[in-house]
């Protein structure tokens, strides 16, 4: 098997195993402790497209559904292993800083807190960007094509996800908000 495929399966296990404790903290979320929850296609959509490409991930390590792998490609690899690595632990970074606040749908609860530290120091969904680009990292290092198609499916979808966060984040804390985000940046530092 080729070592890059086998450093991605290895993070794969890894960053599962570590981000089951606050998947397991995002699904306790019962009725009484929601304040808020909008309807809309974003709640269900977004997790079952990274489901899908978790799945694209895996079968790529395998090299199902990847280009071939050929010499003139391995800066390309390289680069993309780099991103994946670093982004997906950010990631798992990124839900251990919201602590109770973590949960899979877009929610506000009643003892909900502003999280602005950690990686929601520069940025207000970093949870959401490392997503992208563990995805398109995973695709550059294992040449997937069927994780490319997830990933720029993606992109739109986690922008108006994170846009109605903001929205419901913004309704529930007003000026703690709108302070904040002046401070930080949408998905990049200092932008949006």
């Amino acid at each position: 098997m080729d070592p890059i495929n086998i450093i991605v399966l290895i993070n794969v296990i890894a960053t599962f195993g570590a981000n089951v404790t606050g998947a397991k903290r995002g699904l306790k979320s019962t009725v009484a402790e929601v304040k808020e929850k909008p309807k809309t296609f974003l709640q269900k959509f977004p997790p079952v497209i990274s489901t899908f490409s978790l799945i694209a991930l895996f079968v790529a390590a395998f090299q199902i559904g990847t280009l071939d792998y050929v010499e003139e490609y391995n800066i390309i690899r390289y680069i993309g292993l780099a991103v994946y690595l670093i982004f997906s632990w950010v990631q798992v970074w990124s839900f251990k800083t919201l602590g109770d606040n973590y949960s899979q749908d877009i929610i506000i609860k009643k003892k909900h807190e502003l999280i602005t530290k950690g990686p929601f120091k520069v940025i207000r969904h970093p949870q959401y960007f490392c997503q992208i680009l563990v995805d398109i990292g995973g695709a550059m290092a294992t040449l997937s094509y069927i994780l490319s198609g997830f990933a720029l499916i993606e992109i739109p979808i986690y922008i108006m996800r994170a846009s109605m966060e903001d929205k419901l984040l913004s309704k529930h804390f007003g000026d703690k908000f709108a302070h904040y985000k002046k401070k930080s940046g949408f998905f990049l530092p200092f932008i949006g």
